[in-house]
């Protein structure tokens, strides 16, 4: 059975994409905490690593088929202040010079590298359409998400495929940008994000995890992908949409300013949207199985 390392394997989509793909692999999934993680899934064995060298799992990349590089500190979990800036960084160096240290021991180098990266590279770009070519931004998560990706470029002249993903908000009922975003709406007092107009650019968590193995078992595929619905909605659709889904009203925008207050820089995540297209998976085959925020919503809230 081929081996697959996840690195970032206990968070909201490492873990349900460790237990997806256990049925078919071999899955290492690398914690800084595996006494308190726990089992993930059947078929899913978690081995301990310091989130920043090689040291204790390097091995196991010998012959491996895949490495899934999602580490890193959340960018949304609170206000950017110059130590949380700082770690958010370091965080995704580290592991990114862990995987590498790890391919270049390697006598048999793993096939394919998959990197996580977020649409936020893009930084706010109104209601332009944006596909893999675009530019990057000169936000804060913009210029994380360059040093992000470059981080592991070295593997690529290893003659490792890399694909570089470039990830929306991933919404399932059970964690991420959703849970928070619900609880007004739970209180009925919920509604859309300052102006309502900037667009959300959202990925349900089946397709986020289907693409992920879609994209590592192409052999064809490599570079950037964006992995956001082919539908983006502005955040007052969402949530009329969200509203909708859960029997609630969605009359009580909140305003931006409360947001700069409550989260400072950070607030801009919410504020300035993307109209993000997956151009390159629409192009290459993938079928996304929620395609509408309707849909997606509609199945998660019927669930």
């Amino acid at each position: 059975m081929e081996r697959v390392i996840i690195t970032g394997g206990t968070g909201f989509i490492g873990a349900p994409l460790a237990r997806q793909l256990a049925a078919k692999y071999e899955v290492v999934v690398l914690s800084r905490h595996p006494a308190r993680v726990g089992s993930i899934g059947n078929g899913v064995q978690v081995v301990a690593w310091d989130g920043r060298t090689a040291e204790g799992w390097g091995q196991l990349a010998d012959g491996a088929f895949a490495i899934i590089n999602l580490a890193g500190e959340n960018l949304s979990a609170g206000r950017w202040t110059p130590a949380r800036k700082a770690a958010i960084v370091d965080s995704r160096q580290q592991a990114a010079q862990a995987v590498i240290a790890a391919i270049s021991q390697a006598a048999v180098k793993p096939t394919v590298l998959v990197q996580a990266s977020a649409v936020g590279y893009y930084g706010p770009r109104g209601d332009e359409k944006i596909n893999e070519n675009e530019k990057p931004g000169s936000t804060f998560d913009a210029t994380t998400c360059v040093a992000w990706e470059k981080a592991t470029d070295a593997v690529e002249a290893m003659g490792v495929r890399r694909v570089i993903i470039r990830t929306g908000v991933v919404i399932e009922k059970s964690g991420g940008a959703l849970a928070r975003m619900s609880l007004p709406f739970k209180l009925f007092v919920g509604g859309p994000v300052g102006s309502g107009k900037q667009y959300f650019p959202w990925i349900h968590l089946a397709d986020e995890m289907n693409a992920i193995q879609f994209l590592m078992e192409n052999k064809q595929q490599k570079g950037v992908f964006n992995l956001s619905a082919p539908n983006p909605v502005t955040m007052k659709e969402f949530a009329a949409t969200l509203g909708k889904a859960m029997g609630r009203p969605a009359f009580m925008p909140v305003p931006g300013f409360a947001l700069q207050i409550l989260f400072g820089e950070m607030a801009s995540i919410l504020l300035n949207g993307q109209r993000v297209i997956p151009n390159r998976l629409l192009q290459q085959g993938f079928k996304f199985k929620y395609s509408t925020v309707d849909a997606a919503l509609s199945a998660i809230y019927r669930a």
